[in-house]
């Protein structure tokens, strides 16, 4: 089978088990309050995350019905932190459409977002129970740590200095910490040793750094019909993203980021418009995208060497190895 059927049987079966799964949580049930998650799960989205953990997990020798509950839960975690952060981001698509808050009302957003994390909960209680306890500790801990990601986020939106080094600590708490979780517990999930489930876990670990890096660019010099999202964003809330530092440490861009530093002009007026435009500009001068780039490529190389030192057959590899580097070649 070629990656890209692994793939479709993947997602088929994913697909399958959450619409068996929520059909308990029924839209239109206890006041509505199920409604704001079947219309964001509805939305889409790459589903990376819980695939991966059904590809790790087949990669160890176990089945799709081993690691479901895994990938379910890591959905689901991910779609409530998804929920949650476009209130705190203001964010007014996801996906190309509106997000929760804007369609239904803050609070409503919060307490589906919360009761979402519930569900992610209960449905890793089907976990193969040799493998359930390890599970449920690396869910744990990377709840937490996505949480102390997202606070380092905020903070940095209101601190004067902030090194390249924190950026990329943050990123890996805010996003890469849950792509090595999932790809870790698909291995558990199989029954892998200790040193392979650490493996896994490098190999997720470097995709997400190179993920969220990507994403970070594209918001900056993507396209909105590509991405869903409002392009130009981090630019006009001052998002202490690694393009933004890399212009900073730069004279010439530095002036330029100061200029604007502060004006938050709206997306899609005349001055919200030409906040983005300089401050791109001042980002390719200083060299960012490159930067970028540059660094996106060192996480790829990473990647693949924590799967190479998992000595899979090339073809047992080649998925994860084309995952790797389609993080960073997507458009959205």
């Amino acid at each position: 089978m070629s990656p890209a059927q692994l793939e479709t049987r993947w997602r088929e079966a994913l697909e399958s088990s959450l619409t068996s799964f929520l059909a308990a949580y029924p839209a239109g049930s206890a006041d509505g309050l199920y409604d704001p998650i079947h219309y964001l799960l509805s939305l889409g989205g790459k589903r990376i995350r819980p695939v991966l953990a059904l590809a790790a997990c087949e990669a160890e020798g176990g089945s799709v019905a081993d690691a479901m509950p895994a990938a379910v839960a890591v959905e689901l975690f991910h779609n409530f932190t998804l929920m949650h952060d476009d209130i705190m981001d203001e964010a007014p698509l996801r996906r190309g459409r509106p997000t929760v808050h804007i369609k239904w009302s803050e609070n409503a957003a919060i307490l589906s977002g919360d009761v979402m994390y519930t569900l992610a909960l209960t449905a890793l209680e089907g976990t193969p129970a040799p493998a359930l306890a390890g599970v449920l500790q690396l869910f744990n801990q990377t709840s937490r740590e996505v949480c102390e990601g997202q606070q380092s986020d905020m903070d940095f939106e209101t601190r004067e200095h902030v090194a390249v080094e924190e950026y990329l600590d943050m990123i890996r708490l805010k996003t890469s910490v849950l792509l090595a979780a999932s790809a870790a517990m698909g291995a558990l999930s199989a029954g892998a040793s200790a040193s392979r489930v650490e493996a896994w876990y490098r190999y997720g670990l470097n995709v997400g750094l190179a993920f969220q890096i990507q994403d970070d660019f594209l918001d900056t010099f993507g396209e909105s019909g590509s991405t869903g999202k409002q392009v130009g964003g981090d630019i006009l809330s001052d998002k202490k993203t690694l393009l933004w530092l890399t212009t900073l440490a730069d004279e010439a861009g530095e002036q330029v980021l100061k200029a604007w530093e502060g004006k938050s002009p709206a997306s899609g007026t005349e001055q919200g418009e030409s906040k983005i435009a300089a401050i791109r500009s001042a980002m390719l001068a200083a060299g960012a995208d490159r930067e970028a780039q540059d660094r996106m490529s060192t996480h790829v190389a990473e990647a693949e060497a924590a799967l190479d030192a998992l000595g899979l057959t090339e073809d047992a590899a080649e998925w994860f190895r084309g995952l790797a580097r389609h993080v960073v070649s997507r458009s959205h």
